[in-house]
């Protein structure tokens, strides 16, 4: 399979994820692959058929994977056994499993099959083609589809793989924390509105400082600081070392959950 020739892809589970990638492959960008989709959730993947020409319901997840060259296997973990028993998939073809918690020995055994499988952990900014998606093994055509996408950082191995996947569990963490900061302006007499938009305003100025890679995190952190000033009292009064440990140990928690998962796939 050629890397930059693939013209049709699977999406068996067609979740919020899966839509963000039939967006990423199909609004308005240079490459154009028909995407097959499958039936279950009929609301989004009609709405997906009609906002963009290449892409086709099928009328069950085997027309799915007959169709295409890449597979993506994007079900929630609980539901993978339902949505793939039977499921035969051969031939010259990739799998790509995007299933949170799900070891590609657990969906190869699932699946009865061969054929290369390469795990990934697309985010829902693949929309925008920004977002980089970290995979495991590394295989040239999986990694062109996601270059594609926004960047692909290939990992060596499936221990290096599972301490990006618990970064991952930091996202929603990060948007409450936003949303405490709305509710305590609001709470001293800001018109909810009003702290929501400068909120969101504050911080989507720092997401495009990220973009500048010249200067580490810790750069950009001490750049926004002044000595004695109200971002260090902040950060020195509510960051403290007990925090900072607590935030550690509950990354190390989730890593060993994963690692369990995958030693819980392996027997």
């Amino acid at each position: 399979m050629e890397v930059d020739a693939v013209k049709r892809i699977g999406i068996i589970g067609v979740g919020e994820l899966g839509r963000a990638i039939v967006t990423g492959l199909c609004d308005g960008g240079d490459r154009s692959p028909e995407v097959f989709l499958s039936p279950r959730g009929a609301g989004t993947v009609a709405e997906l058929s009609e906002r963009f020409e290449g892409v086709r319901v099928c009328v069950d997840n085997q027309e799915v994977v007959d169709r295409s060259e890449v597979v993506i296997i994007a079900v929630r973990r609980e539901d993978r056994h339902e949505a793939l028993a039977g499921l035969r998939v051969d031939g010259d073809k990739l799998v790509v499993n995007v299933m949170a918690g799900v070891g590609n020995d657990d969906l190869r055994r699932t699946l009865a099959t061969d054929v290369p499988l390469v795990r990934a952990i697309p985010l829902p900014a693949v929309r925008e083609r920004r977002s980089v998606t970290v995979t495991y093994p590394s295989h040239p055509t999986a990694n062109s589809l996601f270059e594609y996408l926004g960047g692909v950082l290939p990992v060596a191995d499936e221990a290096a793989f599972n301490v990006f996947s618990a970064l991952t569990g930091t996202l929603t963490t990060h948007y409450f924390y936003l949303a405490k900061l709305t509710s305590w302006a609001a709470g001293h007499g800001i018109a909810t509105d009003d702290a929501d938009s400068y909120v969101r305003s504050l911080f989507q100025g720092v997401g495009r400082a990220l973009s500048d890679e010249t200067r580490s995190l810790h750069q950009l952190a001490a750049d926004h600081e002044t000595p004695n000033g109200s971002n260090e009292r902040i950060r020195t009064t509510w960051f403290t070392p007990a925090n900072s440990e607590a935030l550690n140990q509950a990354l190390d928690d989730l890593l060993t959950s994963l690692e369990g998962q995958r030693d819980n796939d392996q027997r």
